[in-house]
């Protein structure tokens, strides 16, 4: 019964994560700019590994492969976003047209506007 009962919960983490990873191409195809596809694609990445290793866990049992797997996604917790912020960054920095979609507020102070009251 308990093996019965760990299929499912494998089953349906591993399904859950197979649903972020499809969300996370789909937005990456989807949206327009640059820095949109990023953040979909992080967060879906992250989230769908998550999912993943998740399921692989209680599919394994407390193993030796269980301790890898928990050193994989504690490194890629880690490495996903920051790659994503920094090809954000890039984006940001070399990319003329994208200043009309942000705003520059480092340590300046800025009038609010109407809609911001």
């Amino acid at each position: 019964m308990m093996e019965w009962i760990r299929f499912f919960i494998t089953a349906l983490l591993m399904l859950s994560g197979m649903i972020f990873f499809t969300a996370a191409v789909v937005g990456a195809n989807r949206f327009g700019h640059a820095m949109n596809r990023l953040h979909a694609a992080g967060i879906g990445d992250t989230a769908g590994l998550l999912l993943v290793l998740l399921s692989l866990f209680v599919a394994a049992g407390i193993h030796v492969d269980t301790v890898k797997m928990a050193f994989i996604l504690f490194f890629m917790f880690f490495t996903s976003p920051v790659s994503s912020h920094f090809l954000c960054q890039i984006e940001y920095y070399t990319n003329p047209k994208l200043y009309r979609f942000t705003q520059k507020r480092f340590g300046k102070k800025t009038e609010k506007t109407k809609s911001e009251h």
